[in-house]
């Protein structure tokens, strides 16, 4: 029964961290997208942009969707790391646009 408990333990450490990024990246869509919803009541952004800066949030919640079908709810690490790099540059292009 030790044996048992052990191994389920330490199978739960090694896939927690995987479980954690997908919600990670989920977390900060939501707060994207409530960063994209302040400059609009704002009025730092225009309709446009908006308009724009949703459909790059859309595309990227679509491709977590996706990885995450594919891989019986976990992230590889290279899906991982490609997700960041786009939140990266939709963060980037949200302050931009709210700063322009």
């Amino acid at each position: 029964m030790k044996k048992i408990l052990c191994a389920v333990l330490a199978a739960a450490t090694f896939c927690a961290p995987l479980c954690a990024q997908a919600g990670e990246v989920f977390n900060r869509e939501h707060r994207q997208e409530n960063r994209i919803y302040q400059g609009v009541q704002n009025g730092s952004l225009t309709q446009g942009q908006y308009d724009r800066l949703q459909a790059r949030e859309a595309a990227i919640n679509s491709s977590r969707t996706y990885d995450l079908q594919q891989n019986n709810g976990h992230l590889t690490p290279a899906e991982y790391w490609n997700l960041n790099r786009r939140e990266n540059a939709l963060s980037r292009s949200i302050h931009f646009y709210k700063h322009n």
